[in-house]
């Protein structure tokens, strides 16, 4: 056996002796722990080299590149070259006399950047040296070595009677091959035959029948690194599956280079082939790595993916910490971190502790920035030479996963040991396993949580940017999208100012999830918004509403409730088309279920009716109104829903309605649906306003009666400083309608706490047009810039009939009591 494995390897490298050397447990120097020497060639090297010395073993390691000496040149290094084995033993040191003559040798690190291994050393007795394609193979099976040195664990090899993974009999398959590119035509050495269960007398040639051989899953992969259309210059490295003849399965290992011409095109393929089961995870394993797998099929956020990768690997491999990170344009944003203290990590990563997770520096992380470029899972055992940031992480065992996808390193994985970690090969067949499958989540999350930002970015825009502040009452609104499915939804809510302090809240619901619902939505809302503002009742508005859906003629309908609250009184009128009923809780404490009679859901039946009901709210109440996500779902029914928020509500601090609203929120999680909620505490106005009207004559002096019952009034109420501003603004206001419409017009005067409200309401409904330039010689033309310069606010909104033009002017004083004068007189 022992011959045979000696002839094939030999005859892979095609040269007299084969070693591998590893880095002793001190770092001090290279131990020998394999060799393999051609019948009849009796060179001998030595047992260790020193890398503090002077050999070309250990000047290819310190200096990470390969080393190529001619008999000339490796005389020149003297003592410790190979030499002719004439006694028993190998010296210690490779310093007896006797150095072979006309030996070529080659020193290739194991390893390397910053990590090294360990060298694979050649000896070949052509006289001009290893040629570029002996180099060029030489050089892509030392990579295989060194992964199968990485696998078995570098400080265990370097012990006395170690076995080397890629040199054992039992372990050993290796082969080359060339592929010239511009034929398609592959040269294919026994071994590479062999692996692929092809006797040479049946080999054509053809790289397809190679191919014809590998596992039909597999055969994409392949093709990107074997099709010469698809070929870029540089080294590959992929594994794959092949089904013998014999039906066995077997893992294989492939490495390759191109090589380009003189026009800079891909001119042929230097590869190797090697034999990887052993490197294959057990069945233990492969059942960690499903599981996984199953974990990251549900996952949907960077978050997620970070749990499922803790759950399936912290506790099995006993790790002490874990982080998953993502690169974003070439900077770590940290996605997860187990432990989340920040004490439980090094210096240069609390340093940069702003948020919830930190994102540290690259440039503090030189060798996580070189692991991350080379793409290839990095394991540093106890005691490795680290900088702090991630020799902290894992003192005990470090393994750095760069999480691969679409050809490119899409993120890494971070797992660490307090104590002292055996790394074994089945370990990191397994971390490589994974590496593939959290890459792959992690593209997929990323996208998923960039569909559903722009998604809830979509669905906010659709909603009131602000909740407007209310006098009497403070309201609060809450949105969340749902969890499970990443569409759009339908959900809405609008806080709606109206006049003479009423205020109209809206929560409704379009059916499914999808753009159409998102935009039946925002028409919904605005034309609802639209009729009350101009002054529909709440029946009036949901008709309308209604049947504006049912001619859209969309297959979509949506559910509504509509409260119109009279904040001087407490008096609501709420209609309800198809949604859920509202709750109260009163200032005891108790809840109920405000029954309110309900009409059909909106685009359902263009004519149907919406009638309204009565309610009366005392100082205190909390009314709640929100979409069925908050209380039912495929694992919650309907009456329980409404339990648990009932339940909440009446142990909810009212004087806090926002800790409210996310006390009823705090039970949602892994939501199907999207969830809107509106939330008003009712508190009654202190001072409630004064109000008086006046109905305008069309007659010669009706602008003279006007300003005689506005300043009787004013000063009824006890407001003189603002008085000659009121009577300017009243002038201006019922002059424009009286000269600019026809019908009736109206005043209407209303003194709150700390302002006066004109309003002047006409059957016009066209808006009043701010002149650009003025006249100042003309007769008119100059009424509204003299409203705007002296009120502190004013504008114009559009009536059921007609329209409302109206100033608010701040008081000099607050107000604590109503003016003894009471209320104002009609005409």
């Amino acid at each position: 056996m022992q011959a045979a494995v000696t002839g094939h390897v030999l005859t892979f490298t095609g040269t007299a002796l084969v070693a591998v050397y590893v880095l002793d447990a001190e770092g001090a120097e290279l131990r020998l722990a394999e060799t393999v020497s051609s019948a009849g060639r009796p060179y001998a090297l030595p047992a260790r080299y020193l890398l503090s010395g002077r050999s070309p073993v250990a000047d290819a390691f310190r200096t990470g590149r390969p080393l190529w000496l001619s008999p000339d040149e490796l005389a020149g290094y003297g003592p410790g070259t190979p030499e002719t084995d004439t006694a028993p033993g190998t010296p210690e040191t490779g310093a007896a006399p006797g150095t072979a003559p006309g030996v070529s040798l080659g020193a290739l690190p194991l390893g390397g950047d910053g990590r090294g291994l360990g060298c694979l050393v050649v000896v070949d007795e052509a006289p001009d040296g290893i040629d570029a394609d002996r180099r060029g193979f030489l050089e892509l099976y030392a990579h295989h070595v060194a992964a199968g040195l990485e696998a078995a664990g570098p400080r265990a090899l370097a012990q006395p009677g170690c076995e080397l993974p890629g040199l054992t009999p039992d372990r050993l398959r290796v082969g080359s091959f060339v592929l010239v590119l511009g034929t398609g035509r592959m040269t294919a050495d026994p071994q590479v035959l062999e692996l692929f269960g092809f006797a040479p007398e049946d080999f054509d040639g053809r790289v397809e029948t190679l191919l014809a051989a590998a596992v039909p899953d597999d055969v994409p992969v392949l093709m990107s690194v074997l099709e010469p259309d698809m070929l870029t210059s540089g080294a590959a490295h992929l594994e794959f599956r092949i089904r013998r003849p014999n039906g066995e399965l077997r893992w294989l290992g492939l490495r390759s280079r191109v090589e380009t011409g003189a026009d800079g095109r891909p001119r042929r393929m230097l590869g190797v082939v090697a034999e990887t089961s052993y490197l294959r995870p057990s069945a233990d394993e492969v059942s960690l790595v499903q599981r996984l797998s199953a974990a990251l099929a549900g996952a949907t956020t960077i978050r997620d993916v970070g749990r499922a990768v803790v759950g399936a690997l912290c506790e099995p491999l006993g790790a002490s910490r874990v982080a998953v990170a993502e690169l974003q344009a070439d900077q770590l944003v940290v996605g997860l971190l187990v432990p989340a203290e920040p004490g439980a990590w090094p210096e240069v990563w609390r340093s940069a502790w702003r948020s919830e997770w930190p994102e540290p520096p690259s440039h503090a992380l030189p060798s996580l920035t070189e692991a991350l470029r080379v793409g290839q899972v990095s394991i540093w055992p106890e005691g490795a030479d680290l900088e702090p940031g991630l020799a902290g992480i894992g003192p005990g065992g470090l393994a750095l996963l760069p999480l691969p996808a679409d050809g490119r390193t899409v993120g890494v994985c971070l797992i660490g040991w307090e104590r002292r970690h055996a790394f074994g090969p089945e370990e990191r067949s397994l971390l490589t396993a994974t590496a593939g499958l959290v890459g792959q989540a992690l593209v997929r999350a990323h996208a998923l949580d960039a569909e559903h930002e722009l998604a809830t970015m979509l669905q906010r825009s659709l909603l009131p940017r602000k909740v407007p502040e209310l006098p009497g009452g403070v309201a609060v609104t809450r949105y969340l999208p749902a969890t499970m499915g990443l569409e759009v939804g339908g959900d809405w809510y609008d806080v709606i100012p109206l006049t003479e302090s009423h205020v109209a809240l809206v929560i409704g619901d379009v059916q499914g999830h999808s753009a159409a619902a998102a935009t039946i939505m925002g028409q919904m809302r605005t034309a609802i918004r639209a009729y009350a503002v101009e002054g529909h009742p709440p029946d009036v508005a949901v008709a309308h509403a209604n049947r504006l859906l049912v001619g859209m003629e969309t297959d979509l309908f949506a559910t509504c409730c509509y409260a119109d609250l009279d904040m001087e009184e407490g008096e609501a009128w709420l209609v309800r088309a198809g949604h859920l009923h509202p709750l109260l809780r009163h200032p005891d404490g108790s809840t109920e279920v405000l029954e309110i009679e309900g009409g059909p859901p909106l685009g359902v039946v263009a004519d149907a009716e919406f009638p309204m009901t009565a309610a009366g709210l005392s100082a205190g109440t909390l009314l709640a109104l929100f979409t069925d996500g908050l209380v039912e779902s495929a694992r919650l029914d309907l009456e329980d829903g409404m339990l648990r928020v009932r339940q909440a509500l009446a142990r909810a601090d009212p004087a806090d309605p926002g800790g409210v609203a996310d006390e009823l929120l705090g039970g949602v999680s892994h939501r199907e649906d999207d969830v809107a909620l509106l939330l008003l505490r009712y508190d009654g106005m202190r001072v409630r306003p004064t109000r008086a009207g006046w109905t305008v004559w069309r007659l010669p002096d009706a602008v003279m009666h006007t300003r005689r019952f506005t300043a009787r009034t004013l000063r009824n109420w006890g407001v003189k400083e603002e008085l000659d501003v009121a009577l300017l603004v009243t002038s201006e206001l019922v002059t424009n309608a009286l000269v600019h419409t026809q019908g009736e017009v109206r005043l209407s005067l209303t003194l709150t706490a700390d302002r006066l409200r004109i309003a002047v309401n006409d059957p016009s409904p066209r808006t009043p047009v701010k002149p650009a330039t003025v006249d100042w010689e003309a007769t008119g033309g100059r009424g509204l810039l003299l409203v705007e310069a002296v009120s502190q606010s004013w504008g114009s909104v559009p009536l059921s009939g007609g329209k409302q033009v109206w100033s608010e002017v701040a008081l000099s004083f607050r107000r604590e009591e109503p003016p003894a004068a009471g209320r104002g007189t009609t005409r």
